[in-house]
C-alpha cells in the first residue's frame, strides 16, 4: 500500500512543484535548475560513496559491525536514484540523505521497525544474539558453530600432491 501511494502522491507533488516554480521563474530557468542539481548531485553521490566505501572497508578490516556502513551505502544509492529523477521533491530527498545526520535518524527509524531473524557470520548460523545452544554471536562467529564447542575452530584444505606437482605454466587454459 505504501508504494502505490508513493509512486501515486510524488509525481502529483512533483508535477505541482513544476508548475508553481516554472510560473514563478518561467521555464528555463526550472529546467537548469533540474539538470543542475542533477549534475551536482551526481559528484556528490559519488564522493559520499568513496567515504561509505572507505568506512565499509575499515569496519571489514576491523572486524566492526557493518550494518552502519551498508546502510549508509544503500542510503547513497537511493539518494543518487533520487537525484537523478528529474524534480525539486525528489532532489530535496536526495540531497537530504547525502547529509550523514539524516542518513543515521533514517537508519534509526528503520531499525526501530526491523528485527532481526537470523544471520550467518563466519560459516555459523545463530537465531539472534544470544543463541541457546550457546554462542554468543557477538564474538564475531569467525569459524565457531555451536555443534563445534569453543575449542574447535572451522577452517578449509587442499591437499597438495608432492609426488606429482602440476607443472609450472600449465594453466588448463593452454595447450603446452
Amino acid at each position: 500500500m505504501w508504494i502505490f501511494l508513493a509512486f501515486l502522491l510524488v509525481p502529483i507533488i512533483e508535477i505541482g512543484l513544476f508548475i508553481q516554480v516554472g510560473g514563478l521563474i518561467g521555464l528555463w530557468p526550472t529546467l537548469a535548475i533540474v539538470v543542475l542539481t542533477a549534475i551536482i548531485g551526481t559528484s556528490l553521490v559519488r564522493s559520499q560513496g568513496a567515504q561509505a566505501m572507505a568506512e565499509l572497508r575499515r569496519s571489514m578490516a576491523e572486524l566492526n559491525d557493518l550494518s552502519r556502513p551498508l546502510a549508509h551505502g544503500a542510503l547513497i544509492l537511493l539518494a543518487g536514484a533520487l537525484l537523478l529523477t528529474p524534480g525539486f521533491f525528489t532532489d530535496t530527498c536526495g540531497l537530504l540523505l547525502l547529509i550523514p545526520a539524516v542518513r543515521d535518524w533514517v537508519t534509526g527509524q528503520i531499525a526501530k521497525r526491523v528485527r532481526v531473524q537470523g544471520f550467518q557470520m563466519g560459516g555459523a548460523a545463530s537465531q539472534g544474539f544470544d543463541d541457546p545452544a550457546g554462542y554468543d554471536s557477538r564474538n564475531r562467529g569467525m569459524g565457531r558453530s555451536p555443534a563445534n564447542g569453543p575449542g574447535v575452530i572451522d577452517g578449509e584444505f587442499e591437499e597438495i600432491d608432492t609426488e606429482n606437482p602440476p607443472r609450472p605454466g600449465n594453466s588448463g587454459w593452454t595447450r603446452h
